[in-house]
């Protein structure tokens, strides 16, 4: 084992290329995203793994059942328009809406070292998935924003190795969560602008 950010897929490494976004890359980078919220320990973030997870499948079904037209993640969004159910569609949306929200709440926490994660996680929160929430479910995301664990307790988990391995230092953690959000939060803005210039986000 080592250190969390050195055992998962870091989205600065899933191909984008005139074609689209890798989607098998993609999926097992998003993997990451579930574990990352293992660490932050909470139960109150069940609601965010499961629906991450859930979402996940669902791409991952479409890829399995129509390979060749699902290369890139663009590639299965537009081969799934004319069908009457584009669970695919709706489901890497979710997933990417989801992302978004951990990757805003994570670049706030880089930027602002001095703040606590519940601020960050909470600011997060409200610039991505609280638009699109219910009461309840809003409700459900305020109390797992304030069940985050203390900052220092967060980070230092990241830079440990479970298996009592040397952990990484403060400024190669600072590095690779860097590179990692900055991976995420690209492929995110280019899957947000191409679900909205060609309307496909419509009836979600």
């Amino acid at each position: 084992m080592a250190p969390y950010l050195q055992t998962i897929r870091s989205f600065s490494d899933v191909p984008v290329t005139d074609a689209g976004v890798d989607t098998l890359a993609f999926l097992e980078a998003s993997q990451g995203i579930l574990g990352l919220f293992d660490l932050l320990g909470s139960t109150a973030f069940a609601v965010v793994q499961s629906d991450l997870k859930g979402n996940i499948v669902k791409v991952r079904a479409r890829y399995d059942a129509t390979p060749a037209q699902s290369a890139t993640l663009e590639e299965l969004v537009k081969n799934e328009q004319g069908e009457k159910k584009r669970t695919a569609t709706e489901g890497l949306m979710w997933l990417l809406r989801g992302s978004s929200f951990t990757c805003t709440a994570l670049l706030n926490a880089q930027a602002n070292k001095t703040e606590e994660l519940s601020v960050a996680f909470t600011k997060g929160y409200e610039r991505t998935l609280k638009p699109y929430h219910s009461f309840i479910v809003k409700g459900i995301f305020s109390v797992a924003m304030k069940a985050c664990p203390y900052r220092q307790d967060f980070y230092a988990k990241l830079a440990s190795d479970p298996n009592g391995g040397p952990a990484v230092s403060e400024s190669n953690l600072d590095e690779e969560l860097d590179k990692w959000l900055a991976g995420l939060d690209l492929i995110v803005k280019r899957m947000e602008a191409f679900y909205q210039k060609h309307s496909y986000n419509k009836g979600f």
